[in-house]
């Protein structure tokens, strides 16, 4: 029997902000150093190639996926990046859905299947989130980009 999917969204890892700011900031110092590098033969070509290899490592996580989020009629499976184990949450078994703020900071680091005093974080970037409780109170916290949709997929009647 296939299951109608309601919901898709795929959260890549190169979008989200922390890291971007983080390698940006390496690779500005690295081109920096280079500018006022006196004696550039020796140590300022290194800098150079260690700045242009950071931004082509950041073109790259462009399209390394993180966190593939799909919400079918009986479920909502949670596929995270390469060996990590698919998680898959019931949706009989869901007693709550929220919309929320994923956090009160700008910069986040990605999260998956992080458990953390009772909620099971996801995450790989944007600012708002679905929290999920089932019956056993186990808080699950979705960060997506897709807020409006995700909330209507989980709370529409169609089983």
């Amino acid at each position: 029997m296939d299951n109608k999917i309601l919901f898709e969204e795929k959260q890549y890892l190169g979008f989200n902000t922390y890291s971007i700011s983080r390698r940006m900031v390496l690779a500005i110092f690295c081109f920096v150093a280079y500018y006022f590098t006196e004696n550039r033969e020796q140590n300022g070509d290194l800098l150079f190639v260690l700045g242009i290899f950071i931004l082509l490592v950041s073109v790259a996580l462009l399209f390394v996926k993180q966190l593939h989020i799909i919400v079918t009629e009986n479920s909502i499976v949670l596929k995270g990046m390469w060996k990590t184990r698919l998680v898959k949450i019931d949706r009989n078994s869901i007693t709550k859905v929220e919309k929320t703020v994923y956090s009160s900071y700008h910069l986040n680091n990605p999260a998956f299947n992080v458990h953390s005093r009772n909620t099971i974080k996801f995450y790989a970037g944007g600012k708002d989130a679905i929290r999920v409780t089932d019956r056993e109170g186990m808080d699950y916290l979705i960060g997506t980009h897709k807020t409006e949709e995700f909330y209507r997929a989980l709370t529409a009647e169609e089983k």
